[in-house]
């Protein structure tokens, strides 16, 4: 099911109203490290070989997405990308060029229709891969946004990025670009929000860790401790300091080109049940509202 201009995701750039406490809560808490620091911004890294995961800036009252930033297969790819874009609806907010972030590489930034902003990158600095080490992120999973026009965002990114569909919910469509089962999915409500960022953890062991050291730092799990349904991986989700909701995850389902696509009639639990073992109670009501609040910034 790979997409043949996406290699996966690398990173997310958000906005923050404190970088210290930031740095506190992801380091301490999170368990993510420092990988490079800028002037009013901050890397930070997890065990894999991604240079970094997440860029938080300092700036606003309340956070927001700058950009998701996806690894290109190939220099061709960006211009197909590019090319594509346009015919798709999109705009290129920066053509191809240098990047200049610790990762460095040449990449492109588009904006979709409803205003989200992707940047798109190839050659970028790969940091030492650590491997996997309990109770530590090594990558992103995913990233999950919102739409109020799912098919439209779908089809963008299909025609865009190449992304194909892996399974459809009555409340989630999942795209797939690589063996993940879905490295992007979109949120199907009424507004265009980020929905959720999810780390992936080593193992089962590491996201229930991860669930006993957030709550002892005060960080209630919000939604979990369970399994989905599409993509069959773990979870625990929690709300950062700032109102941005982070998931750990693991065990998350490997596909091929073989995998059949479900839609929402055969993704349906029995009643009383929000995940595969019917242990986990709903999401929370915070945690929800939180879905909602996050948004690109504007141009």
């Amino acid at each position: 099911m790979s997409s043949p201009w996406i290699e996966g995701l690398r990173s997310v750039a958000l906005n923050v109203p404190d970088l210290a406490r930031a740095e506190t809560f992801y380091t301490r808490t999170w368990h993510l490290e420092v990988a490079a620091r800028g002037d009013g911004v901050l890397y930070l890294r997890g065990t894999g070989s991604d240079a970094y995961l997440l860029a938080l800036h300092a700036g606003g009252a309340s956070p927001q997405v700058r950009h998701v930033t996806l690894r290109a297969r190939s220099a061709d790819a960006l211009a197909q990308i590019a090319q594509a874009t346009v015919a798709a609806g999109g705009k290129i907010v920066a053509p191809a060029g240098p990047i200049a972030d610790p990762a460095g590489g040449v990449g492109l930034t588009l904006r979709d229709p409803d205003g989200r902003l992707f940047q798109v990158v190839h050659g970028d600095r790969r940091a030492d891969d650590r491997g996997a080490q309990k109770d530590k992120p090594m990558r992103l999973a995913h990233v999950v946004l919102n739409s109020h026009a799912v098919d439209d965002t779908k089809k963008f990114l299909e025609q865009a990025l190449r992304f194909k569909l892996a399974d459809r919910t009555g409340i989630m469509a999942f795209m797939n670009c690589n063996s993940d089962h879905h490295t992007l999915a979109i949120g199907i409500t009424d507004n265009d929000a980020l929905n959720h960022i999810a780390f992936l953890m080593p193992d089962y062991e590491s996201v229930m860790r991860g669930g006993g050291r957030m709550r002892d730092a005060g960080h209630m799990i919000e939604w979990g401790p369970g399994r989905h349904g599409p993509g069959n991986n773990l979870f625990n989700y929690f709300i950062d300091p700032f109102g941005v909701v982070i998931e750990y995850t693991a065990e998350v389902e490997q596909v091929d080109d073989s995998y059949v696509s479900r839609g929402p009639e055969d993704w349906k639990w029995p009643s009383g049940r929000v995940d595969q073992w019917g242990i986990s109670q709903p999401p929370s009501a915070t945690l929800k509202e939180a879905q909602k609040r996050v948004l690109f910034a504007p141009s």
